[in-house]
């Protein structure tokens, strides 16, 4: 018998599509086994992902018991917290989304894209002043500046992120005991709250202070730890996808010198290249994930209510239907690609206009300002590893100019 392939599927470098997925290829979708044991349904067809990512009888509600999981009882640990706007769905979902939908709206980075093109300024200026050689970009560089996007978009220091991201994952995978769990939880949300707080009386520029505003204006007083998931959650795994598209972005702009000139040269033509890197990475490996409420067919394949998907953004962005010589890395596409790199559906990650835009950002400043910037060892020398589930890209990068 045949072993199935284990999900998620872990890469050997970036841009290498592991075997595994091209073995469901020609069906489009076909049984992997998770890390529990338990059987699910892989989708590697972009037609087929769009169905399971946008259809109503497949849910996001991870606090399901039945909802396919990664590890036994991390999952059933969000009990102690109020819902994540990621975990809901239908109109509950849309009510969360649509308080904070005007973020990432053209109005929304049209306040924070100046302010971010100064951040990413002062980055540079602080890689550019270490006193020694050659430096670590992953480290100096592409870390610094996705911190200081959630710092700048969030209103919350990165120091009390870093605490909210701590917290969160001793709940989920730091406890075995429902005392260590109410425990865990009371931390967590407690900390949650007086960051909240505290920032009630320091309002800024940024998306928590705009739904403090709105809740009082809206109720009178602000349910915080209602509030607090909508800080928690995106206080969460961005910053690692962010940090590692800023690292494959770089080394692959030192690997194509030819057409970097043409690229810095033309926002048009940078724009559609920070599409095609972000389709032909496809950073997130591990999600999304769904649970079949009712049976559902896809293609031939009958999914039956209770089963779990798996939707992997790599493979279905790799599939020859999204772009032509899918598995090449063209930089010089007259058109973007149709990918989903940011899921699709109603949880299509919101941010799908402002990491393009900070990528733009950081790829062309770093470029206009480090023209000599360089990889101080051979590309083979380099290390890889997952810095989470949704991101695999250099363990260190250095680089001199």
């Amino acid at each position: 018998m045949t072993k199935l392939p284990t999900h998620p599927i872990r890469r050997q470098l970036p841009g290498v599509l592991p075997a595994e997925y091209e073995t469901l290829r020609e069906r489009g979708i076909g049984q992997v086994a998770l890390p529990t044991g338990k059987l699910v349904w892989m989708i590697v067809r972009p037609e087929y992902a769009r169905i399971a990512l946008s259809d109503p009888r497949f849910s996001s509600d991870k606090t399901d018991d039945r909802f396919p999981k990664l590890t036994p009882d991390s999952l059933k640990k969000l009990k102690y917290c109020a819902p994540f706007m990621i975990n809901l769905d239908g109109p509950e979902h849309l009510e969360k989304k649509k308080s904070i939908i005007q973020e990432f709206s053209p109005a929304g980075l049209a306040r924070l894209m100046p302010r971010l093109r100064v951040a990413v300024e002062e980055k540079i200026d602080a890689m550019l002043g270490q006193q020694t050689k050659p430096v670590d970009l992953v480290e100096e560089l592409a870390f610094p500046i996705a911190w200081r996007l959630q710092e700048m978009f969030l209103g919350i220091p990165a120091a009390e992120l870093r605490i909210m991201r701590e917290n969160v994952w001793k709940l989920l995978l730091g406890t075995s005991t429902e005392a260590e769990e109410r425990e865990a939880a009371d931390r967590l949300n407690g900390h949650a709250i007086e960051v909240l707080k505290e920032k009630a009386n320091h309002l800024g520029d940024d998306m928590m202070s705009r739904l403090i505003v709105q809740e009082r204006e809206k109720h009178g007083e602000i349910d915080w730890y209602e509030m607090a998931p909508l800080m928690l959650s995106n206080a969460q795994g961005i910053h690692n996808s962010v940090s590692t598209m800023i690292s494959l972005g770089v080394l692959t702009l030192l690997n194509h010198p030819e057409e970097r000139p043409t690229l810095l040269a033309d926002p048009d033509r940078m724009t559609v290249a920070v599409d095609e890197m972000l389709r032909y990475f496809s950073v997130n490996d591990g999600t999304p994930m769904r649970l079949a409420t009712e049976d559902v067919l896809i293609g031939d394949t009958l999914i039956k209510a209770g089963d779990g998907v798996a939707v992997p953004t790599l493979p279905v962005n790799r599939d020859p239907s999204v772009c032509p010589y899918p598995h090449q890395l063209n930089l010089m596409r007259e058109e973007p690609a149709r990918h989903m790199a940011f899921g699709h559906g109603p949880h299509k990650c919101p941010a799908d206009r402002l990491v393009p835009g900070l990528l733009e950002i950081v790829y062309t400043t770093l470029f206009d300002r480090v023209p000599t910037l360089a990889l101080a060892v051979p590309e083979a020398e380099l290390t890889y590893k997952y810095h989470s589930i949704q991101a695999f890209g250099p363990a260190e990068m250095p680089v001199t100019w």
